[in-house]
């Protein structure tokens, strides 16, 4: 299941009353000050903005309302609502997920493109929930009854409600940081003082019990909820939710995942984060550090996702986990954010290049550009095939972290230090940066080549470094400013330093060498993914037995994307030759675009736009 909230050092810092208290190399720009240029990724973010204006309020609140009893529902008024379905079922125990990951959604997309229709839909989501919290009259806000709050404390069975519960004190949270809604601010300290009332008095062997549920990250906004106000309670509020089962061995940096759950633990992991830069706690730091490195070099797939049915797995059995639910979108939606995190500690350029493999190979194409639809899983099985929501029946937890992944892709193109800018991801945009009066407006078809230009508008002359990003895919790297070669001393893996006195009108061009490349399973099977520059390849095998509903999720079937049936047709070409000082030998290139074609003719494109067919992307190796 995923995780909401948006908040990383360097944004609206004189909103909070507690800052960041330890060092930093880099600091986020704020999401407003950024703009996608035309674009894959801006296509995506409009796609995003088109489903999200078609779902109306009072849907979104219609659970709240009944569970509240100020629905009137009179004869022929059930009708006047048309229901969510799936997750959102009325009887569905995570009910009310969805409109805390769209409070969260409907923020960052204000921010993103200023539109004023997102800043007056998150408002009257807000002010409805508000009326509800009054009808429920102590604090307690949702859109299912207190009840399952209580079957969690007396550790009967229930399905996760602190975990929806999180995704409403991040919605709102995020209502108030990116939209300055104020009335948002103050329905969720209201629902914290309803949870410091309802926990204060338990005895630690009912806490034990009870975080045994699931409860996403709802200890990460009580941090930011403690950071925005101040109040002591919220940090304790945070603090009761330590999993000491979860994070005690990574504090003893104890690799002792096992089989479990895989999105339990990244927000947990992203609370520590949040709790170290609030308190300067060094084993938060060290812990999370040392998560996401275990997760990188040992529990991530090529697209940069992980997860086998949403589990660990043995990591010397990987090959055996290539299946049709490898990579639930919302661990990667997780990593990505504790991602940010470790950037802003470090400026890693390791960190960097985890992040833009996740962002094109994952999370961009998640989304179905034909419909808009996403997906829960990235299945990687040969002759799988990416399985899409419906727009009324499903609302799963990925599609609610989707609402959010393609409204914020321009939060990490960019990020500064006091005396420079860093340039980690080579996207259309342009980026204001305001204390330094600069803009800069990046221009550029990757990953299609590696040319990028960049253009410097500047009030006045200024002197200032741009890092670009020297990824550790790219062999060799040409830079020119104002038409002038620059002699390039770093490595791949690094940033490029360009120190000088800017002015208006000053133009960096930067080519990066780009080729073919395998990465083969860490298990030592014969199996391998191509890439090209960060971009994984996937090989294009047709339609061939998919039966309608497919490609998308049968809302007739309870859950199906956790046990669909893909019928993979017998005989798919996914042999290749892999010739290792010969890679043109291995795939042909087909003009400019990104396409190329196998010695077998298989059509072979970037995984994120392969949709609505099989694929394969692990080969078998000859």
């Amino acid at each position: 299941m995923a995780c909401a909230q948006s908040v990383y050092p360097g944004i609206y810092g004189d909103k909070f009353k507690e800052g960041v208290k330890v060092p930093l190399a880099a600091e986020s720009f704020e999401l407003q000050d950024v703009r996608l240029l035309p674009g894959r990724f801006r296509d995506n973010m409009m796609r995003d903005s088109v489903w999200m204006v078609s779902i109306g309020v009072d849907r979104l609140l219609h659970g709240f309302r009944t569970t509240a009893g100020i629905f009137a529902g009179r004869e022929g008024g059930y009708m006047t609502v048309k229901k969510l379905g799936g997750w959102e079922s009325l009887d569905c125990e995570l009910r009310g997920h969805t409109t805390g990951h769209f409070l969260s959604a409907l923020s960052l997309m204000y921010a993103a493109t200023g539109s004023e229709v997102f800043k007056l839909k998150g408002d009257s989501l807000v002010a409805g929930l508000a009326e509800v919290q009054v009808a429920l009259g102590n604090g307690y806000l949702s859109a299912f009854p207190e009840e399952l709050i209580n079957r969690n404390i007396r550790a009967t069975s229930v399905w996760a409600p602190w975990y929806t519960l999180h995704k409403i004190f991040s919605g709102l949270i995020d209502q108030y940081l990116y939209a300055g809604n104020t009335q948002a601010l103050e329905v969720v300290r209201k629902m914290g003082d309803w949870a410091y009332a309802k926990l204060k008095p338990l005895s630690e062997e009912t806490r034990r019990k009870m975080i045994r549920n699931e409860f996403g990250g709802v200890n990460e906004s009580f941090y930011n909820l403690y950071a925005l106000t101040g109040d002591e309670r919220y940090k304790w509020l945070a603090g009761f939710f330590y999993h000491n089962e979860v994070i005690d061995p990574l504090k003893a940096q104890k690799d002792d995942l096992g089989t479990k759950h895989t999105n339990t633990f990244i927000p947990k992991v992203l609370a520590e984060a949040r709790n170290y830069e609030l308190t300067g706690d060094a084993d938060s730091k060290a812990l999370s550090e040392f998560f996401w490195h275990t997760m990188i070099d040992r529990h991530t797939f090529a697209p940069g996702c992980s997860s086998d049915k949403e589990h660990y797995f043995p990591t010397d059995k990987f090959t055996a986990h290539i299946s049709g639910y490898t990579g639930e979108t919302c661990c990667t939606y997780n990593m990505l954010k504790l991602s940010r995190h470790l950037f802003c500690w470090d400026a890693s350029p390791e960190v960097a290049d985890y992040y833009e493999r996740a962002l094109y190979n994952h999370i961009l194409g998640q989304q179905d550009p034909a419909s808009g639809m996403v997906a829960y899983f990235l299945p990687l099985q040969t002759g799988t095939h990416r399985v899409y929501s419906t727009p009324e029946n499903s609302f799963w937890c990925c599609v609610g972290s989707g609402f959010e992944n393609h409204a914020k892709y321009a939060e990490a193109i960019y990020y500064h230090d006091r005396d420079g800018i860093f340039v980690n991801l080579f996207i259309p945009s342009e980026v204001k940066w305001r204390e330094k009066g600069l803009v800069l407006r990046q221009d550029t078809r990757f990953p299609e080549e590696g040319k990028v230009t960049f253009t410097v508008g500047l009030d006045e002359p200024k002197q200032l470094t741009v890092r670009l990003r020297y990824p550790s895919w790219s062999s060799e790297v040409s830079v020119k400013v104002n038409g002038k070669k620059v002699k390039v001393r770093q490595k791949p893996g690094s940033y490029i330093l360009l120190s000088r006195r800017w002015k208006d009108g000053d133009r960096i061009e930067a080519d990066y060498a780009m080729g073919l490349r395998l990465e083969r399973t860490p298990d030592g099977t014969e199996r391998g993914a191509l890439l090209y520059g960060p971009v994984v390849l996937a090989g294009e095998l047709g339609t061939e037995g998919m039966q309608a509903p497919a490609p998308y999720s049968d809302p007739a079937k309870y859950n199906d994307y956790y046990s669909y049936d893909y019928h993979i047709p017998e005989g798919l070409p996914c042999a290749l030759r892999w010739d290792e000082k010969h890679p043109g030998n291995v795939l042909q290139r087909k003009g400019k675009a990104l396409a190329f074609v196998t010695p077998d003719g298989v059509e072979v494109k970037p995984l994120y736009d392969v949709h609505r067919q099989r694929y394969v992307v692990y080969w078998n190796l000859r």
